[in-house]
């Protein structure tokens, strides 16, 4: 039987999943208007299909299509840019063979190791890394806090440096304490020791 006349067929709205197709062409032109490159473009493209397919809950059914995948691929875009401009070029990987990473563990055993050690200092020494290495005062301004004179505090420091080295098996020139907190590190620091 036919319907009558006048009468429209209703018809369902089509899947937006569908009709990204049609609009290919003119994503991938506008792409390469974007990178003016062939290849950047189709991976541009391809990119701005994945992220509107996995995003399809987002697009308003009735609303423009093109423009919102032209969104997409324009956000995606400048996004990229913006990363690509933190990135360092390193095509021979001359950068990249230079960078390397210790683990955090052997940092907090040598921190360990060194509290421990830091415990066994008398009290004077204790006093004067802490005034002169960790906190960073002058001689002069330890000495003063201390009712010493500023010989004393450098003789002071100079040997608890010494004796926390000795305690640590410390040779000169050996590294330590790459990840220490700088407290830690500002107290080895003036004892010939390297701490980092």
């Amino acid at each position: 039987m036919a319907p009558a006349t006048g009468a429209e067929i209703p018809t369902t709205p089509r899947d937006p999943r569908e009709e990204i197709a049609d609009h290919l062409g003119a994503l991938r032109a506008f792409a390469i208007s974007l990178t003016r490159n062939v290849s950047a473009a189709d991976d541009l493209v391809q990119d701005t299909i994945v992220k509107a397919w996995t995003h399809i809950d987002k697009f308003q059914p009735g609303s423009n299509l093109r423009a919102w995948l032209f969104t997409i691929l324009r956000n995606t875009f400048y996004s990229d840019r913006r990363k690509m401009r933190r990135e360092v070029a390193d095509p021979e990987g001359v950068h990249a063979a230079t960078l390397c990473e210790k683990p955090s563990h052997d940092g907090r055993l040598a921190l360990a190791d060194f509290r421990r050690a830091f415990d066994q200092l008398s009290p004077e020494h204790r006093e004067v890394l802490i005034l002169v290495g960790a906190s960073g005062f002058a001689y002069e301004e330890a000495a003063e806090m201390m009712g010493v004179a500023v010989g004393t505090v450098k003789s002071r420091a100079n040997r608890a440096r010494a004796r926390l080295a000795e305690m640590l098996g410390l040779e000169e020139g050996e590294e330590l304490l790459s990840s220490a907190d700088a407290a830690t590190l500002a107290v080895l620091g003036r004892s010939g020791v390297r701490a980092a």
